[in-house]
């Protein structure tokens, strides 16, 4: 079992790991991003990447300050659902009202895997994995269709 403190320096450990392994990949468009804290440049939306000592998630994050841009920015997400699901490969899980951690509202579509543990080195290439191929394919996806949101 780990303290807090370990949990933490790991958790650290890996997304510097994870960063320095994505840093020679490039966007979609060609140019250098930074995959651990991605920008979409839209106020409000935000792929968001999070594992623990159970399980790991990748979203897409729809929480501006007001609710009706948050329900507009949804409903556009929704419109683009067979072209988000078409690059992904797969089905996400789809969330018009949400909670995060600390009460906030917001709207998410993201996909979960359960069983690993980012406290356990041996699990880190099963995070990796998980990781690169749906974050990059987010971008593949992001490329062509921020233009909806703006």
């Amino acid at each position: 079992m780990y303290t807090k403190q370990e949990a933490s320096k790991q958790k650290q450990a890996f997304w510097t790991a994870f960063g320095q392994y994505m840093q020679p990949v490039l966007s979609a468009e060609g140019s250098k991003v930074n995959w651990v804290n991605y920008k979409t440049g839209v106020p409000g939306i935000y792929f968001k990447m999070d594992a623990d000592n159970k399980h790991a998630e990748i979203n897409i994050v729809i929480a501006p300050n007001d609710k009706e841009i948050q329900a507009r920015h949804y409903q556009t997400l929704e419109q683009l659902k067979a072209m988000l699901h078409g690059v992904l490969g797969e089905q996400w899980q789809w969330e018009k009202e949400h909670e995060d951690e600390y009460g906030k509202a917001q709207s998410r579509v993201g996909k979960t895997i359960d069983g690993v543990n980012i406290n356990r080195t041996e699990d880190w290439p099963a995070l990796i994995s998980f990781f690169k191929t749906r974050i990059m394919a987010l971008d593949e996806f992001w490329s062509s269709a921020r233009y909806a949101f703006e």
